[in-house]
């Protein structure tokens, strides 16, 4: 089977074959979260295709061949205000969400990347990114901000397709009087009173505090941490511009990328949708994985941002955990408790194709299905296979039984009265206890062994 993974190139705009520099050095780059809220499950999308991607190349190139970086942005104007609604230091919200995000994430089966580096960590680095600017004539000074020159780079806006018009039209391209070119973008701005700043660099006209842009924190983290130019660069559709726009203008005016903007490749995922409207904060239209996991276990939500492919939308709704709950008792009831095999064909060939998880799945079902006769071959696939996907990580029973919790004794304990019950010939109260748990949705079967139950 080639080697060679697909996916669908947003700079290009077409389906091209993933070429990394070096096979055995393979570099990757997602952009994080801001760090001021719990995060909806519209961002753990970002961060599920991001970790698919990363185990689908350390299964091609080797687990120790890929560098997977993913950043904090933990200095924001949407960071200040919370820290000031609540009277408390940005670092008092940053921390708080930052252990929400982590959670979230790894209840959803993401592995963590190898670097997360923060924006507050790199603030040298940004300032030196703007200096080089500055001295090449690729920003400016004005009225205490220094702001990226965009008619200095030519290829701007070759990520988005937008030309001029629908680059000024942008909704959040902001207008401001000291702009030479109202496309033009922040690299740094003045720092209110009772904010949090930094000293400008030496050799600056911009004298006093102030902080980085959004968008020159990525890449001076990016640079910091990976070099240049990466070989691929993930985030969500919503990111194409200004951010990622702005990142590929900065960092190729900055740095000598040998005509690559930025990375080699880059990939976008589509967003979550609840009804007619996109899922957002500022919407309100939110529901958090920390509020979906007290009803769902984590593998569930995960098959649910999986179940279409990353870049189409995807309809969030409670048919959709139900119905990826669903497949996922089939494919523990088939897989049984066996060693995983190696990655069956079908299921990596899906992902080669363009991270395409639907097809994917599709080729567990047909394992699933020679599983259920009894090839031992087939149910070692089956769970290799959904290992790869990050599914199928507990053991059957621990899924039946809806994973450790409280109630598991309860039940445990009630089993064994309902066994006492039955020796003492009392099948009123053993009954009972049976028509208890069956309305409570426990299946259990009893045995030579003893009685199992596993959460219908």
């Amino acid at each position: 089977m080639s080697t060679k993974v697909q996916i669908t190139e947003t700079f290009r705009g077409e389906k091209v074959p993933f070429e990394p520099a070096d096979p055995s050095s393979v570099t990757v780059y997602c952009c994080g979260p801001t760090v001021y809220s719990a995060p909806h499950i519209g961002n753990a999308r970002a961060g599920v295709v991001a970790d698919q991607m990363v185990r689908l190349l350390r299964e091609v190139y080797g687990a120790e061949a890929v560098t997977y970086a993913r950043n904090l942005t933990d200095i924001d104007d949407k960071i200040i205000k919370a820290a000031n609604e609540r009277g408390v230091g940005i670092e008092v919200i940053t921390a708080e969400a930052t252990k929400a995000y982590l959670a979230d994430l790894d209840a959803l089966g993401c592995t963590r990347p190898d670097l997360m580096p923060r924006a507050t960590e790199h603030i040298a680095e940004m300032q030196a990114m703007v200096s080089r600017l500055l001295a090449s004539g690729h920003a400016y000074e004005a009225e205490g901000h220094v702001l990226f020159a965009t008619d200095r780079f030519e290829d701007y806006g070759g990520l988005s397709r937008l030309d001029r018009d629908a680059i000024i039209a942008g909704a959040r391209v902001e207008v401001a009087p000291y702009k030479r070119d109202a496309a033009d973008f922040v690299l740094w701005k003045p720092a209110k009173e009772g904010e949090p700043g930094w000293d400008a660099a030496p050799g600056w006209q911009t004298k006093g505090k102030g902080r980085p842009g959004w968008h020159l924190e990525c890449s001076a983290m990016i640079e910091a941490q990976l070099g240049g130019p990466i070989d691929l660069h993930l985030g969500g559709l919503d990111l194409r511009f200004p951010h990622h726009e702005n990142e590929i203008a900065q960092s190729c005016c900055a740095s000598d990328m040998g005509g690559v903007p930025l990375a080699r490749h880059w990939m976008h995922n589509g967003m979550l949708r609840m009804g007619e409207d996109k899922m957002s904060k500022s919407l309100g239209n939110i529901v958090t994985p920390g509020e979906l996991l007290a009803d769902w276990h984590g593998e569930v939500i995960r098959m649910a941002l999986l179940s279409a492919q990353y870049r189409q939308p995807l309809e969030w709704s409670e048919e959709l955990l139900a119905s990826s709950k669903a497949q996922l008792d089939k494919f523990y009831r088939a897989a049984g408790d066996v060693e995983p095999g190696e990655v069956p064909e079908g299921v990596l060939a899906a992902l080669k194709d363009d991270l395409n998880t639907p097809q994917a799945f599709a080729a567990l079902h047909e394992l699933r299905e020679a599983a259920q006769g009894g090839s031992a071959e087939a149910k070692a696939a089956l769970l290799a296979g959904g290992q790869l996907l990050g599914l199928l990580r507990e053991t059957e029973e621990a899924w039946f039984k809806g994973g450790a919790s409280d109630d598991d004794a309860r039940i445990d304990a009630l089993l064994s009265e309902r066994a006492e019950a039955r020796k003492a010939k009392d099948f009123a109260r053993a009954d009972a206890i049976r028509d208890q748990l069956n309305s409570e949705g426990i299946i259990f079967e009893d045995g030579p062994e003893g009685t199992t139950w596993r959460r219908g």
